[in-house]
């Protein structure tokens, strides 16, 4: 699976942040989660909007 097919960029959506699809979280929010050392397991139990490879899709997206 590619980032492309789990990220969007829609300028009616958070001011056309990209986003994970079907949700309003952006990529930046994902990464920061990471960032702040959140397990895959909290950020899934606390956004079950999110699955693990949205988490890999923001990654891939961000090293693009």
């Amino acid at each position: 699976m590619t980032w492309e097919e789990r990220i969007t960029v829609d300028p009616k959506v958070m001011v056309g942040k990209p986003v994970v699809r079907g949700t309003r979280l952006s990529v930046e929010f994902v990464i920061d989660l990471v960032a702040q050392d959140w397990t895959e397991q909290q950020i899934l139990d606390s956004y079950p909007g999110l699955a693990r490879d949205d988490i890999f899709a923001c990654l891939r997206y961000a090293a693009h």
